[in-house]
């Protein structure tokens, strides 16, 4: 299994490593952010405000460039562009705001301070430079992002009780979060960059998950490695909703997949910490610029991606990005599969001519309900070794 390179090796060639003359894209926006400090800082002596671990992730995401251009919380103009028009202020695609909501007490307080301390706890980690407060129409945003205000949506239900004031202002980092085992294969873009170039990647597909592997993912990304040079297994790590597989059980399955079934020198395996929105077509957009500043050059794009329930088409997630042809990641799209009885595979509507008897869907509820039960899946479904892996948990679902 490969591992994570330590943050204190000199990383060589940088103009390289971020520069598309290595065949990998530019980061989004042209270059990486970066919003770590090594200033002493005295912020457990300024006024400060606590953030829940979910935003410190992402207040780390910027720091470390994975959100690049975004150096910090939108201000108005840019959250306005993002909710019309699926863009900044500037023209750049961005399609999910990252936000700080706080009561107006706070709010007021922040103004007067200018420069408020971020912590976890009594773990002061950072700061935000105040430069506007804002409030927001939550009605108009959530239909916006969610194409829904149904608060059964659990990215509709979250933002609906978020405070009525938001922050913008550019922030800075002065210590990481603690290493745990579900960070060990967390990296920073200047990381995977340095990595792609040593390996000498042209071309690198990202595969983003929230869910074990099964066949079918499998199977996506094998026919991607059959045209690309490397493949860049990317599960998010994260919040979720109830009854989605924790991410302990994510990241041992794909240990456990990786070790088995996957070249270790034409495959990376590199953990996204942030929450799922659930925001189907808008959250494809987002989790593609993400990738693209890791240093992925394409990005599989599946059915439902980012989905909950019936909420999006089920192709809703490709067609968005006939709207984004600047975005400088190319989506690589896939039919729905299902396995043929009479094929023996699994095949689509585009190379398979037996009906809808012979054809068995391979669905995340499907599995979940089979491990609910105690039922190990079939082997077309599921490699044996993961479900033996998730059956060894107790309880292998969020609550």
């Amino acid at each position: 299994m490969w591992s994570s390179l330590g943050s204190h090796q000199t990383i060589q060639k940088v103009g390289d490593i971020l520069s598309n003359s290595s065949g990998i894209p530019m980061p989004h926006g042209g270059k990486l952010i970066n919003r770590f400090t090594t200033k002493k800082r005295d912020i457990d002596e300024i006024f400060s405000i606590e953030v829940c671990t979910d935003l410190r992730n992402d207040i780390e995401n910027i720091a470390d460039g994975i959100f690049s251009p975004i150096e910090g919380f939108v201000g108005q103009d840019d959250f306005q562009g993002i909710v019309r028009n699926g863009r900044l202020k500037n023209g750049l695609a961005w399609t999910i705001p990252i936000m700080l909501d706080v009561d107006e007490i706070t709010a007021k307080n922040m103004q007067d301070a200018r420069e408020v301390g971020l912590r976890t706890g009594n773990d002061y980690f950072g700061v935000v430079r105040v430069e506007e407060v804002y409030s927001i129409d939550k009605l108009n945003v959530i239909k916006a992002i969610y194409h829904t205000d149904d608060l059964q949506h659990p990215g509709v239900n979250k933002m609906v009780r978020m405070k009525d004031r938001l922050i913008g202002g550019k922030i800075e980092v002065i210590t990481r979060i603690s290493q745990s085992p579900l960070r060990k294969h967390r990296m920073n873009p200047v990381e995977t960059r340095s990595e792609i170039h040593r390996r000498g990647w042209k071309t690198v597909v990202g595969f983003q998950t929230r869910n074990v592997p099964h066949i079918v993912h499998e199977m996506l990304q094998k026919a991607a490695l059959n045209v690309y040079d490397g493949l860049f297994i990317s599960p998010l790590i994260g919040k979720k909703k109830p009854g989605d597989f924790k991410d302990e059980v994510i990241l041992k399955s794909y240990d456990t997949l990786i070790e088995n079934y996957f070249p270790k020198d034409r495959t990376m395996f590199v953990t996204l910490h942030t929450e799922m929105r659930y925001a189907g077509p808008k959250e494809a957009i987002h989790h593609a610029i993400m990738r693209k500043n890791f240093g992925c050059s394409h990005f599989i794009i599946g059915r439902d991606h980012a989905g909950v329930g019936d909420y999006y088409r089920p192709f809703a997630s490709h067609e968005i990005f006939e709207d984004y042809p600047d975005l400088g990641i190319q989506p690589v799209f896939f039919p729905a599969f299902y396995y043929c009885r009479r094929c023996l595979s699994y095949a689509n509507d585009r190379n398979c001519p037996h009906g809808p008897e012979f054809r068995e869907e391979l669905k995340g509820t499907k599995i979940r309900k089979m491990i609910s039960s105690g039922v190990i899946p079939a082997e077309h479904f599921m490699r044996p070794e993961i479900a033996n892996v998730i059956l060894s948990y107790k309880d292998p679902f969020v609550g």
